[in-house]
């Protein structure tokens, strides 16, 4: 698989990409090892650029920013648990699939849930700037989009009327796994600033 050829089909035209992702065959391992993890590493080494690098202006405080140690703990958590979330959302979606009179596929379904992330990931180089943050976060509702496209794609072969409510219980699977990251990450990284203040 050529990935900026991949990232740029799923992009810049998802609706072709989609079709010829459907007819693709791999296995989940090797999506993860030979796409996934290489993606997902781009918001992991911008938030470390950006936060231990670059800084950010906090108000009444001044500039800052983390130590590079800190910096990098950061970007392998943040690593991680991208990968784990999109993990869990094929697995979701794959086990969603009986409810919605779909075909359980697991391939398929880690198919849309790392390329639905894609635009999140890839949006993430945003974070070198950490005030530009919000972009990646944009990009990350394009993959909203993207997500939808692969639905109706019929990546898990499932009636027109219920791809609607498929995707829409699977997008709140997606946003309350980033949520937790979030909050994973703002809890670890907290703990670590109150240690490291004392």
């Amino acid at each position: 698989m050529d990935i900026v050829s991949r990232v740029q089909g799923i992009l810049l035209r998802p609706k072709e990409e989609w079709v010829k992702i459907k007819q693709e065959a791999v296995t989940v391992p090797s999506l993860f090892t030979s796409y996934a993890m290489i993606v997902a590493a781009i918001p992991a080494a911008a938030q470390f650029i950006g936060l231990g690098l670059v800084g950010r202006r906090i108000p009444f405080v001044g500039w800052y920013r983390y130590g590079i140690g800190r910096a990098i703990l950061y970007a392998i958590f943040s690593y991680i648990l991208y990968l784990v979330a999109a993990y869990v959302a094929g697995i979701v979606i794959n086990a969603l699939a009986p409810t919605f009179s779909s075909t359980q596929n697991m391939t398929n379904a880690m198919k849309l849930s790392i390329f639905g992330f894609t635009p999140g990931w890839v949006g993430g180089i945003f974070y070198i700037i950490p005030f530009l943050g919000f972009l990646a976060i944009i990009a990350a509702l394009y993959g909203i989009y993207i997500l939808y496209l692969g639905f109706a794609a019929t990546m898990m072969e499932t009636p027109k009327e219920k791809i609607l409510g498929y995707f829409i219980i699977s997008i709140v699977v997606a946003i309350v796994l980033m949520v937790i990251i979030s909050v994973v990450l703002g809890a670890i990284f907290a703990v670590g600033g109150a240690m490291h203040t004392i």
